[in-house]
């Protein structure tokens, strides 16, 4: 006890963890309006497979991360014409029961129609996850396998920690790692094609 408030065991939680005590459907069955019904709590949910998750907050190192691959993606791809970048808390309904808030993602020109009122419907063409030690296995299993079943054509996993980028790229409906990319390297993007910044740079900041 602080100052009169419990800190209680969900207060504690520093890892991705089904959100058992939400109310509302059965995990499993977890669709956008149930979602959405949740009543702001400051807390970050997604839903994967009908399971709601909620994730613990971004540190300033994450943050920082996700600011410098926004500007440049913002650079490559929106100030060029090619698209629209966007960044969490941005929903995205990939399906009834995968509704995730990317890092960082792009929309290209010709799926732009994907923009809804309240969120993203349909598959972003690059989607960008910051991993952490209390993510990383998320972003690699349950988040990878949404990306994959929706079809995203790219995804990029972010480990600040050791300062790298794996690209992955969709061959055949499944997801083929391009390679981890770190210091000087610049990543071979299908989806931002003339990207010019090296990896080293998205973590000038961190």
């Amino acid at each position: 006890m602080e100052g009169g408030e419990e800190v209680t065991t969900i207060d504690r939680m520093s890892v991705v963890v089904p959100a058992d005590w939400v109310s509302g459907p059965p995990q499993g069955q977890w669709t956008y309006a149930d979602y959405a019904a949740i009543p702001e709590d400051g807390k970050r949910y997604e839903v994967v497979k009908g399971v709601l998750y909620m994730s613990p907050a971004p540190n300033p190192g994450h943050q920082s991360v996700s600011g410098e691959i926004f500007v440049y993606l913002h650079r490559s791809v929106q100030v060029a014409g090619f698209g629209r970048v966007f960044a969490a808390p941005t929903d995205v309904e990939l399906s009834s029961g995968d509704i995730l808030q990317p890092d960082v993602f792009v929309l290209l020109n010709e799926h732009l129609d994907r923009i809804g009122h309240n969120r993203i419907v349909g598959a972003p063409d690059l989607v960008v996850e910051i991993s952490s030690p209390a993510t990383w296995r998320h972003d690699l299993r349950e988040k990878l396998d949404a990306y994959e079943r929706a079809q995203v054509p790219e995804y990029w996993i972010v480990n600040p920690g050791e300062c790298t980028v794996e690209l992955l790229t969709l061959e055949n409906g499944a997801y083929r790692s391009l390679g981890v990319f770190q210091g000087e390297a610049v990543l071979p993007s299908k989806i931002v094609p003339d990207l010019t910044v090296t990896v080293e740079q998205f973590f000038a900041f961190a």
